[in-house]
């Protein structure tokens, strides 16, 4: 990230995700839901030392993760595609105003939709806009 290389971001998580184990999937209701995708997420960026802040409350909702790094702000939303529709990510994060508390600060700011799919058990959306 410290570059922004977003298509690398989404190459390095899609082969992530391609190399859980597919037993790790059956019989596994968390894997339905949008919290065990982010859960991946949140552990690679956890490893690596970085300020992450999960289920950020705002007057508008909830964002799934923020993370700050190298003086810039990225914003973060998860979605399973089978449970919304493609697109919807990204479009949370503008529809309610996500980015509003953290404008203050002046730090570029990475709004990123991410959107699984459980029945392929990939990531299979990844939309980047800055503002």
């Amino acid at each position: 990230m410290q570059a922004n290389d977003f298509d690398g971001m989404r190459e390095l998580f899609t082969a992530f995700f391609a190399s859980i184990p597919l037993d790790w999937h059956r019989k596994n209701p968390i894997a339905r839901y949008e919290g065990y995708y982010a859960s991946v997420f949140y552990a690679y960026f956890a490893a690596l030392g970085l300020d992450i802040v999960t289920e950020e409350t705002s007057h508008a909702g909830r964002l799934d993760m923020a993370v700050r790094f190298n003086g810039q702000v990225y914003l973060f939303e998860f979605k399973v595609v089978e449970l919304e529709p493609d697109g919807r990510a990204l479009a949370q994060i503008k529809e309610r105003g996500y980015a509003e508390p953290y404008r203050a600060s002046g730090q570029p700011i990475h709004l990123i939709g991410v959107e699984f799919s459980r029945e392929r058990r990939q990531v299979v959306g990844f939309e980047v806009e800055t503002l």
